[in-house]
């Protein structure tokens, strides 16, 4: 899950599959952290437009907005994280086990947001765009 303003990885979540209910707590976990945010942007996939999800966006007042099936450029910066994730670590990696692949894949998380700079962001990490957002906003 990206914040769409400083591309901060806010949480990947590793599983075998993802269920609705496994949307809803990710969501609200982060909700805790970061507050809410005026919508959600994803896919059309089964896990985030599930009845159950819906009706907990809807109870949250927070707006769904899907991109277009057959569309990924809609949503072209979660496209380049998907594939930076994939060069920079799981196809780099060999998880043996399900707590080793969360560990690794936390970890790269941790160095994609707070040492890894991104052009899109003027150099900056996503966790120095991040700070400047909330300095501006103090301001």
């Amino acid at each position: 899950m990206l914040d769409e303003h400083t591309r901060e990885c806010l949480a990947i979540e590793v599983g075998k599959s993802l269920r609705n209910q496994d949307v809803i707590l990710s969501l609200s976990r982060l909700m805790r952290i970061y507050g809410k945010p005026a919508f959600i942007r994803s896919d059309n996939g089964a896990e985030f437009t599930a009845t159950a999800v819906m009706k907990w966006l809807r109870d949250n007042n927070v707006g769904p907005a899907f991109i277009k099936p057959g569309s990924p450029w809609q949503n072209g910066f979660v496209e380049s994280f998907n594939g930076k994730l994939r060069d920079e670590c799981l196809n780099r990696e060999w998880f043996i086990t399900r707590q080793e692949a969360k560990v690794l894949i936390e970890k790269w998380r941790q160095f994609y947001n707070n040492e890894r700079p991104h052009s899109a962001l003027g150099n900056r990490t996503p966790a120095q765009a991040g700070l400047q957002r909330l300095q501006i906003q103090k301001a």
